[in-house]
């Protein structure tokens, strides 16, 4: 994995930015074990992606040089918004520390599916209506200030905020961003796509998704990237019930993007959600032998991201926005899931 010299190859989660995954999932290749501690960190192999990296990327360096298509670049960041004192918190808010994984699956009784329930619908309404905001000349600061208002006037808070020192309410990555970009003074422009990622905390429990958004008149290989990324996750929930071995996930995804030799990041995973922003299963979105099952009652994130060309990132020096090192577009569509008795239901929809 080709990243700063200030980093090392890691495993990370989908709001982790440079920050060690902590699991107990076994996941043998990766792990670098300590003794007498239940959790693990967990490690990339480099050849790893240097492979996919020959395998997926269609592009080769004098294309992307001459794409009249800008780098993104860091604009300015706001002060961090105020949420009212009579909102409940999250343990991590006011702690720069990142929580990691949380030990155990999040898997709850009747009152505790109401809540994620809720939960999800308040994330699903919170992201259709900032989709609605996106247009050439909107910043995403901008798109930050109104997905905050609109979460703290449904009595919820703002998930990412204070989450391991993140300054803002909302990630917005656009273009070659593959998560975690930070809303800042720049303004979208046309062709540009962006990826908006809201996860509310509303009566205890994380509500947690993102889209990909068009803005303005976006060209055709985009389009397809954004359409085939959004395939990949609705084909990878369809395989989801009781007993279903997790790692079909990334079976299931890695099988539909190689169609289209679109390339899959593996450093970013999906996660069990809830009472906790992140917790077990590490859900890899890319062909794997990792052990463990689903289960019912179950909730947990599938949010696969997917590139035209490198699958490679590299990470800025804000320590959380993660681009693709050859600037080529990313992609990335999420989901909280509940395993119920004849399959999956998505809590994060409308």
């Amino acid at each position: 994995m080709a990243c700063s010299p200030s980093l090392r190859p890691r495993l990370l989660s989908s709001f982790f930015g440079d920050r060690i995954l902590y699991s107990a999932v076994p996941l043998r290749s990766f792990l670098h074990l300590h003794a007498g501690n239940k959790q693990a960190s967990v490690q990339l192999s480099r050849t790893l992606c240097n492979l996919a990296d020959l395998l997926f990327n269609r592009r080769d360096k004098d294309d992307l040089l001459n794409n009249k298509r800008k780098r993104l670049q860091p604009g300015n960041v706001s002060p961090c918004l105020e949420v009212p004192d009579h909102i409940p918190r999250p343990p991590y808010v006011n702690s720069r520390q990142s929580p990691g994984i949380a030990f155990g699956p999040e898997i709850h009784d009747e009152r505790g599916i109401e809540c994620m329930r809720a939960s999800g619908r308040l994330a699903a309404q919170v992201l259709e209506y900032a989709g609605n905001l996106v247009k050439p000349g909107t910043t995403t600061d901008e798109i930050d200030k109104v997905v905050h208002q609109m979460i703290i006037d449904n009595g919820a808070y703002p998930s990412p905020l204070g989450y391991g020192g993140f300054p803002k309410s909302v990630c917005t990555s656009v273009n070659e961003c593959i998560c975690h970009g930070i809303p800042d003074s720049r303004a979208l422009e046309d062709g540009d796509i962006i990826n908006i990622d809201v996860t509310v905390y509303l009566n205890g429990y994380h509500g947690d998704t993102s889209a990909t958004f068009l803005c303005g008149d976006v060209d055709e290989g985009a389009k397809k990237l954004v359409k085939v990324t959004k395939e990949c996750l609705d084909k990878a929930i369809s395989i989801c019930a009781p007993g279903v071995e997790v790692n079909r996930i990334g079976k299931t995804i890695h099988d539909h993007a190689d169609k289209f030799r679109f390339g899959v990041v593996r450093q970013f995973v999906g996660h069990g959600v809830g009472r906790v922003f992140h917790a077990d299963p590490v859900v890899l979105h890319y062909r794997n032998n990792e052990c463990g099952r689903m289960v019912l009652g179950q909730t947990f994130t599938i949010e696969p991201m997917l590139t035209m060309g490198s699958t490679n990132p590299r990470i800025w020096a804000d320590n959380w926005t993660a681009v693709t090192e050859d600037g080529s577009l990313s992609a990335q569509f999420e989901h909280t899931i509940l395993i119920i008795e004849n399959g999956a239901e998505i809590l994060t929809k409308c």
